[in-house]
């Protein structure tokens, strides 16, 4: 997969999980005409918005006097947006908006609020932005209007443009929604990985050029875990994993060239994943932090919760944070299944990991006590989980 593909595909997976996202790249090179063609893919009406010839009012509101109050009155995209209850906001030329306007886009891109209007859920951001350096009169953007914005660098490959000349530039596929249950478990995991890497939850660059791209913050993290969600990073890794294990076993005994063997097995699919969910992490916490979790995903190799769930005597990982990833997993599949039978059982594996590691169990604990569904009565394990559910608060 060329890194256009991965970067298209990418954008399409952000629109379909609700992230907002920008385009970074030089002009001419086709960002707002993916836009556009992937806004015609899904039968989304598209509306272009230019910061530059615009003012703060147009994304704050006009004030205006209503039913005896103020009213900050939306302009007509917003009410186009909000008519049709669905569709996609294309925020153009980013760079080439002032300061004061980006400080009006804030609101805008996090809260979808534009006024005195909330926009539909079903209304999806995408940006463009050309570096400022080659922008009309460029500016950095701010700090908080980047950290609103998964960052994805769309680049011009050679191969790409010619076969777009000769039979039509590609439009990716759509992307499902990830699921609520999806994304309880990409949180949890990336909950987990912030306890190994505290240092890694905020991290505000120096300098404005850096600040205006992708950096760790708790809400970068919360878009990369919803990013993981999204393309399912986990299950790709392992099932290439397992192929490559297979075709390396068959390799042995056939005598067939190890790469082409990776490659055979691997397929494109498992290679399209890996690079789609590392455009979206990378451009929601940058790359130094996004690397660092790709890796760490990457080796987890955690146990199925539906697994532990239903066999008391199916191993647990030995590492600390493993167990708190394969916790949360297993918390976030129980309150996610709703079911009394579900929790009560969660509460065996809890107390399991309490006996190696009562600070793990304990967050656990308190989260499966505040889902407690209706009907589950209190197992027999709880008895055991005593100094745990006092050091969660849960017993006086």
């Amino acid at each position: 997969m060329s890194s256009q593909s991965a970067v298209r595909a990418a954008v399409a997976v952000a629109v379909a999980a609700n992230l907002p996202v920008i385009l970074w790249g030089a002009p001419g090179t086709g960002k707002t005409s993916s836009v556009l063609a992937l806004g015609a893919r899904l039968g989304l009406p598209v509306e272009v918005v230019v910061g530059s010839i615009r003012e703060p009012s147009d994304f704050s509101g006009l004030p205006v006097l209503r039913d005896g109050g103020t009213w900050f009155a939306p302009p007509r995209w917003a009410e186009r947006l909000a008519a049709a209850g669905h569709g996609l906001l294309f925020l153009d030329e980013l760079t080439t908006a002032p300061p004061a306007v980006q400080a009006a886009m804030l609101r805008v891109v996090l809260e979808r609020t534009v006024g005195d209007l909330t926009l539909p859920d079903e209304v999806r951001i995408v940006a463009a932005a050309n570096p400022p350096d080659q922008a009309a009169d460029g500016w950095d953007l701010s700090a908080p209007l980047a950290n609103r914005l998964i960052h994805l660098h769309w680049q011009v490959e050679a191969a790409d443009i010619a076969e777009g000349f000769a039979t039509g530039f590609a439009v990716p596929e759509p992307a499902p929604a990830p699921s609520p249950a999806a994304v309880a478990r990409a949180r949890a995991l990336v909950g987990a990985f912030l306890r190994v890497r505290p240092e890694l939850v905020l991290a505000v660059p120096d300098s404005p050029e850096r600040a205006g791209r992708g950096w760790p913050s708790p809400r970068s993290w919360e878009m990369a875990a919803r990013a993981v969600a999204a393309c399912e990073l986990g299950m790709a890794a392992r099932a290439v994993a397992a192929r490559e294990h297979g075709m390396a076993a068959r390799t042995s005994a056939t005598g067939e060239d190890g790469e082409a063997a990776r490659t055979s097995a691997a397929g494109e699919g498992g290679k399209v994943s890996e690079d789609v969910v590392a455009e979206l992490v990378l451009g929601a916490v940058g790359e130094a932090a996004g690397f660092e979790l790709i890796s760490w995903l990457r080796n987890l190799d955690l146990p199925d919760p539906q697994t532990l769930l239903t066999d008391r005597h199916a191993p647990l990982p030995d590492r600390v944070d493993r167990l708190y990833a394969v916790l949360g997993a297993v918390v976030s599949h129980v309150l996610a299944d709703g079911s009394p039978q579900a929790w009560e059982q969660a509460w065996t594996v809890v107390a399991r990991v309490a006996r190696s590691a009562p600070d793990v169990a304990a967050g656990a604990a308190r989260s499966l006590a505040r889902g407690r569904p209706a009907g589950a009565a209190l197992p027999h394990t709880m008895l055991e989980l005593a100094p745990i559910l006092r050091s969660a608060g849960l017993l006086r």
